[in-house]
Formats: C-alpha cells, sequence, structure tokens
C-alpha cells in the first residue's frame, strides 16, 4: 500500500473539490428532473460515480476513490445537508470495490466498469421506494435500470478519459510515488 503523502492527500482534495463543483450542478438538474419526470433524472446518475473513478484511475491507490467521495460530501454537505456525504460515500463505494475484491492488486480497466457495473444496477433498486419502481409496467422497469446502467457506464467512461488525460498532462506522478523516507 505505502505511505500517506502529502500528495496523495492534496491530489485526492483537489479531485473531491472539483468533483463537488460538478456535483453541486448535477445535483440541482437531478433535483429539477426528479420533479418533473422522475425516469429522465436517473440518466445523469453516472456523474456520481466520476469523482471515485477519477481518483482510482489517476493515482491507483487503496481507498482514493472513498477518500474522494467523502471530500466531496464534505464540501457539498453546507450547501446540501449532512446526507450528501453519505450520498458521495455510496457512490464511492461501488467504483472502489472491485479493486478492494482484488486486494488492489490489479488496477485493469475492466475493473473500473465493474464497479460502474455494479452501481448501475444497484442503484434502481435500492431507491426503488423513491422512484415508485414496483408501480412501473415491466417494460418501463427495464428501460429504466437500463438507462441508470448506461449512465453510470458512461460515468466510468468519463471519469477514465479525464484521468487519462491528467495522467498525460503530469498530474499523478507525485500522488502515484511511494516514499521510501516515510510520509510527507
Amino acid at each position: 500500500m505505502g505511505t500517506v503523502t502529502t500528495a496523495y492527500l492534496l491530489t485526492c482534495a483537489a479531485i473531491g473539490v472539483a468533483s463537488a463543483a460538478v456535483l453541486a450542478i448535477g445535483w440541482w438538474v437531478s433535483l429539477v428532473l426528479f420533479a418533473a419526470v422522475p425516469f429522465v433524472s436517473v440518466g445523469i446518475a453516472g456523474l456520481w460515480v466520476l469523482p471515485a473513478v477519477i481518483a482510482l484511475r489517476l493515482i491507483q491507490r487503496p481507498f482514493a476513490g472513498v477518500l474522494v467521495g467523502l471530500i466531496s460530501g464534505l464540501v457539498l454537505a453546507p450547501f446540501y445537508t449532512v446526507t450528501a456525504i453519505a450520498t458521495t460515500l455510496f457512490w464511492s463505494a461501488f467504483p472502489e470495490l472491485p479493486f478492494l475484491v482484488t486486494l488492489y492488486r490489479r488496477w485493469s480497466t475492466w475493473l473500473h466498469y465493474a464497479g460502474g457495473a455494479a452501481v448501475g444496477i444497484a442503484y434502481p433498486f435500492l431507491a426503488a421506494q423513491s422512484f415508485d419502481l414496483w408501480a412501473m409496467s415491466a417494460p418501463l422497469l427495464v428501460a429504466f435500470v437500463a438507462l441508470c446502467f448506461v449512465s453510470c457506464l458512461a460515468g466510468t467512461w468519463l471519469g477514465i478519459f479525464i484521468a487519462d488525460r491528467l495522467r498525460d498532462a503530469g498530474v499523478a506522478r507525485l500522488a502515484r510515488r511511494r516514499v521510501a523516507a516515510g510520509p510527507a
């Protein structure tokens, strides 16, 4: 696992704060869509996986996704409610899960998509009461789950794309470096 360096923490903080800005806009859009057309609001669910995917892809360190989710939630909490922390942690746990299962020994791209797929399928059922899922017809229910699934996979793709561009720009070098002399 290596040590926790200042560069690692600052990189996670930067990703968390930047992600909170994106999620704040997404939150308002989601609230408006949920009030008007709840079915369509799940189409932007992929935004919530972005912070964790970017962190995990860029830094490739255990719990980077959850740490970024926590930071995003802490930044959002004063503007929404304290539940923003739980929300961002929930959405960050799923992208982290495939890497945890491999004990953080593999950082394959498909593991990012496995996390995105897992939350894309789980979220509609975990939020079934909010969306009145069981009152939907079978084809509408399938379309709803498919929309969430595709949105989460698209969010995962976008997170990978952003992280790869940041890595190409040299952002991850210090955050990924293991320091032999101890914590910074």
